[in-house]
């Protein structure tokens, strides 16, 4: 495969390069692999994505490397920054406050995926320094998926929102601790006193960017229209902006877009509308973001041998969800139907724990590669199996709409209406 690369780009050099061939080539297919999942097989879109880019890491087709930095890492993080944005838009903190037990619901969760990931840990004697990180790993539930497969079901109901608050809530908590967490275990004598100021550090700098972010663009809602293209530059450029200032100055490019998402819903509370062209941008990138996670995760080193410790952390996790979502739910108005489709929903994987697992790979290098061999396989295994279960999740809680009719055009001659 390399050398079928190496003269592949001795005939074909375009003025951007051979990589501009190489992405264009892989979103091309991608798109087309999700399409055709979903109209044939009625499968969410993000499996093509995940499949094309995971075949891309394992042939070794692009030049896009584990682990993640300069222009890739970007591309990721302001992918989930854009989704991230949209997640936080639909989190009302109205709800939560007539709502107390929904945040405890979140918290509980939280709570009981990573003790028993941490036991799961000890008990198949894993060493003792990878507990935090893939305890933490596992705690994240990628709030990317959860929105394109009820996007891709156009999905919508309590069960859906619910899901959708739980998975950017716990996302909070990871992002908020996982940076800081692969600062200090990247130094053999920190202390908890050292933790205080990178905590300090990246709590105000992402509040701050997702802060200036709310309210530049609920200024721009004032003057203009949001079904406008100009307001979709107009955000879109805004957070590419805060996400790379976020990152420069300390913060969490992802963590400032969600809060960012959430403070805007806070000053604008009316439905949103953004244009079409804001919708294809973000697909877009979204499209790459996936690509890329998959793709990740198939170029790392895999411990093949970790299979029987991927399986067992995969049921603990969907147990502890499960146990928790079920026990608070009782106190925050969902039936016990709907608490046990909001925890199978809750079991995808993606960006999120990419990033993190990413972060610990460049702050902490001595754990950086024992943690990334059972952590990148699991990802991979529950961006795909969570994508599935999250769909029949949503199906089962009767939440997912109907297909789009599929157009079929007639002989020359004939009525060419819609079926």
């Amino acid at each position: 495969m390399i050398d079928l690369m190496l003269n592949w780009s001795e005939w074909i050099r375009p003025s951007a390069g051979l990589p501009t061939v190489q992405w264009a080539l892989l979103l091309a297919l991608a798109a087309a692999a999700g399409h055709l999942l979903q109209r044939y097989l009625g499968l969410p879109k993000v499996l093509g994505y995940s499949a094309v880019g995971a075949l891309a890491g394992f042939s070794g087709y692009t030049t896009a490397s584990w682990p993640l930095d300069g222009i890739a890492q970007f591309m990721v993080e302001l992918g989930l920054s854009i989704v991230l944005f949209e997640a936080g838009g639909r989190l009302s903190l109205r709800w939560l406050r007539h709502n107390p037990m929904l945040l405890a619901q979140s918290l509980g969760e939280a709570l009981a995926t990573y003790l028993a990931a941490w036991w799961v840990l000890q008990l198949f004697g894993v060493d003792g320094v990878l507990h935090v990180p893939l305890a933490l790993l596992l705690v994240a539930t990628s709030p990317t998926v959860l929105m394109r497969v009820a996007s891709d079901l156009r999905a919508s109901g309590p069960v859906t929102d619910r899901v959708i608050t739980l998975a950017a809530l716990n996302t909070f908590y990871v992002l908020a601790l996982g940076g800081v967490m692969a600062r200090l275990l990247g130094r053999s004598e920190a202390t908890l006193a050292d933790a205080i100021y990178p905590v300090i550090l990246l709590v105000v700098a992402s509040v701050l960017v997702g802060a200036l972010l709310a309210y530049a663009l609920r200024k721009a809602l004032e003057i203009m229209s949001p079904t406008s293209e100009n307001t979709a530059v107009l955000q879109l450029s805004l957070i590419v902006a805060g996400t790379a200032l976020a990152a420069h100055f300390g913060g969490s490019a992802p963590l400032a877009a969600l809060l960012a998402g959430v403070l805007l819903k806070t000053l604008h509370p009316r439905p949103w509308s953004w244009p079409r062209q804001f919708g294809t941008a973000s697909a877009i990138l979204t499209i790459l973001m996936f690509v890329l996670v998959s793709m990740a995760a198939a170029q790392a080193p895999w411990n093949w041998e970790a299979w029987s410790l991927i399986a067992a952390l995969v049921l603990a996790r969907a147990l502890a969800k499960l146990a928790a979502i079920a026990l608070a739910g009782l106190g925050s108005g969902a039936s016990p139907r709907q608490a046990l489709w909001t925890a199978s929903a809750m079991w995808p994987m993606s960006a999120v724990a990419l990033l993190l697992v990413s972060q610990f790979s460049e702050f902490a290098p001595a754990i950086g590669q024992p943690v990334a061999a059972i952590a990148l396989p699991l990802i991979l295994f529950m961006e795909v199996l969570g994508a599935l279960m999250a769909m029949l999740a949503l199906q089962r809680a009767g939440e997912a709409g109907r297909p789009p009719a599929i157009r079929r055009v007639k002989p020359e001659g004939e009525n060419n209406d819609a079926a």
